[in-house]
């Protein structure tokens, strides 16, 4: 079934195409209808075909190294998924299964090739797409590797977290309490002069309910100022834990790459072995 090609227009990686282009690329790609639940293709299976979601709802997902079902993505409508495996013409990587009643548009590599035959500047239209895709993996790659804990935490901070923070910090310090120390004795000791014509004469009780309310208040601010603590610290752990699983993935290749040298290495020693053994033979047999 052939599709609109306004439909591709919407497609990031068609989007500067002109009208003509579009036209002959919506004469060969097909219109596809998937029911619920329906697998679009599996994981390992040949990737002959990419899609573009028109309608629907579709999972992407794929397997870990614990051997567990990762969801990578829900494709949104005029997003494609399965293009790498397409291109490369390779196996998939990733498993897709319409979760609702699905409408798809199927694109293969015969299909790009006739719009590249007819229209060969097009050719220069997806390349400059695709860089810009890749300049965007490459800076997202990038900020994940050396992002810091403190800025996306500080990113994410509002206004009232920021005083919550500010409070904390201000009340666990040397200078409130000292600060606070003196206004509490100066506060005492006037009163205490004053005698009959104290305002708050002892036991001071107009400035015990200062006290209660200002607690009553500080305490919360600070318990908010500790969960954003325990948010970031959270945060320090998934990230330690990254690193140290990207770390075992590293040493368990490197452990591969020396396992394989080993092995060239006792081809190489057991090649020189016969050699010289066939050289010490040689001699021998001449002599007799």
């Amino acid at each position: 079934m052939a599709c609109d090609p306004q439909s591709l227009k919407n497609v990031a990686l068609f989007e500067l195409l002109d009208d003509d282009e579009l036209a002959v690329l919506a004469g060969q790609v097909e219109r596809r209808e998937f029911a619920t639940p329906q697998r679009i293709y599996k994981m390992g299976e040949p990737g002959g075909r990419a899609y573009v979601m028109v309608s629907g709802k579709v999972r992407l997902t794929t397997i870990d190294q614990d051997h567990q079902e990762v969801l990578l993505a829900e494709p949104e409508a005029g997003e494609m998924f399965g293009l790498a495996s397409m291109l490369e013409e390779s196996a998939h990587q990733t498993t897709a299964e319409a979760i609702e009643p699905t409408v798809c548009i199927e694109i293969d590599r015969h299909d790009l090739a006739t719009l590249l035959q007819a229209k060969p500047h097009a050719g220069l239209d997806l390349m400059t797409v695709l860089g810009r895709h890749v300049h965007a993996t490459q800076n997202l790659v990038r900020s994940r590797v050396t992002r810091n804990v403190n800025e996306i935490i500080e990113e994410q901070t509002t206004f009232g977290q920021r005083i919550a923070d500010e409070v904390a910090r201000f009340g666990g310090s040397w200078a409130f309490i000292i600060s606070f120390g003196i206004v509490l004795v100066v506060y005492s000791g006037i009163n205490v002069g004053l005698g009959q014509k104290a305002w708050d004469p002892y036991p001071f009780i107009l400035l015990n309910l200062f006290l209660s309310m200002l607690a009553s208040i500080q305490a919360p601010v600070i318990m908010m100022s500790q969960n954003r603590q325990d948010a970031k610290d959270r945060l320090r752990g998934e990230m330690d834990f990254d690193v140290n699983r990207r770390a075992e993935m590293g040493i368990q290749d490197l452990a591969r790459r020396l396992e394989h040298l080993n092995d060239h290495v006792a081809d190489i020693a057991e090649q020189l072995r016969v050699s010289r053994a066939s050289q010490v033979t040689e001699p021998n047999n001449s002599a007799q």
